[in-house]
């Protein structure tokens, strides 16, 4: 539905295409500005639901994700919207693959030795165990969320979400590959957040301290030992090849400079959750999260000054403008604010 107030709802992401800024939230809203966030134009969108995350390939072409695993594709820089995917094309192809894997592991164990084949039954059962949660889930209708998505360019992409979601496409979106079982997540636990860092590799980031990275496009992914056991809302490189940053639940932050195979815990004055990360000029980072928290590094990560905004309205993603100054969207929207997040301006928008 067209809304005058939508750039001041609820936003939950926002990210470039080119010269112009794109925006999601609630209700399907999209929004973008061609003036750096001074004044915002509502999109048109064929769905109603939370829009979780937008992510643009090129400048041409974007990708949103959001609640009932809908995915949705721009080819205009974000002033239009067409549905590519919903969650019941995610359950059909869930249960599809769920298949393919049970009688893969039935011929395996009519051929393993008698000692394999007790272990191999229990892994049996719980793939059965799952086949039958995704019926009940198709016959419910498609509820379960998409979280995250990110392109490598205007054809290669990837989906996370909800329960071990995960989803590849190479063809701009026509199709989607169901990649779950590409991951070592045998408990379907939600994935929150994907990345690529400067120097290539990606990173996916989830709860129970979940760290995935893949150094060759996505071909194969390696699970990664967490230094921290609860759950991780984002994922950011820091600007410098090979440094990554992982962050989420109550101010937990956590840096590496070698892939990930060595953590170091960041502390930050305020433990707030964190929630979402942008990149600008000379090693500056921001961090944004409950409770109006905003945290700027000018190091690359190393260390982080933190504020608290005024109106304490929870912030969920952050843009770094050219000139220092921040964007930030949140609870209230749309908001412009100085370099450290403070002295903030709200901000408008004009219906379609």
């Amino acid at each position: 539905m067209a809304s005058p107030l939508a750039a001041q709802a609820l936003l939950t992401d926002a990210a470039r295409a080119g010269d112009r800024l794109v925006a999601v939230g609630e209700r399907g809203h999209i929004v973008y500005s061609d003036n750096t966030g001074q004044s915002w134009t509502q999109a048109e969108v064929p769905v109603s639901t939370l829009i979780n995350a937008v992510h643009f390939g090129d400048e041409q072409n974007g990708w949103a994700v959001g609640h009932g695993a809908v995915i949705l594709h721009s080819s205009d820089k974000g002033a239009t919207w067409q549905k590519q995917f919903d969650g019941y094309q995610a359950s059909k192809s869930t249960i599809a693959l769920l298949e393919q894997e049970i009688a893969a592991l039935e011929d395996e164990i009519e051929e393993a030795p008698e000692e394999e084949q007790e272990d191999l039954e229990f892994e049996l059962e719980d793939l059965m165990f799952t086949l039958d949660d995704a019926r009940y889930d198709a016959d419910s209708g498609p509820w379960k969320p998409l979280l995250d998505v990110l392109f490598l360019n205007g054809r290669e992409g990837f989906a996370v979400g909800s329960y071990g979601f995960f989803f590849h496409t190479e063809d701009a979106g026509k199709t989607w590959t169901n990649l779950g079982m590409a991951l070592d997540n045998p408990n379907r636990s939600h994935l929150n957040a994907i990345t690529r860092i400067t120097g290539g590799a990606l990173f996916i980031a989830g709860e129970y301290g979940l760290l995935f990275r893949s150094t060759d496009n996505g071909a194969t992914w390696e699970a990664l030992e967490a230094p921290y056991q609860g759950s991780f809302f984002g994922i950011t490189g820091t600007g410098n090849v090979n440094e990554v940053l992982a962050f989420g639940l109550r101010g937990n932050v956590f840096r590496s400079t070698d892939l990930g195979r060595s953590w170091t815990a960041v502390e930050l004055a305020d433990r707030q959750t964190l929630m979402g990360a942008g990149q600008g000029r000379d090693n500056k980072l921001v961090l944004v999260g409950n409770n109006g928290l905003v945290a700027v590094s000018s190091n690359a990560g190393q260390s982080f000054r933190t504020y608290i905004r005024p109106d304490r309205e929870s912030l969920l993603d952050v843009v770094v403008r050219d000139d220092g100054s921040l964007l930030l969207v949140g609870e209230t929207g749309a908001v412009i604010a100085g370099p450290d997040g403070l002295n903030a301006q709200k901000i408008g928008s004009s219906a379609r």
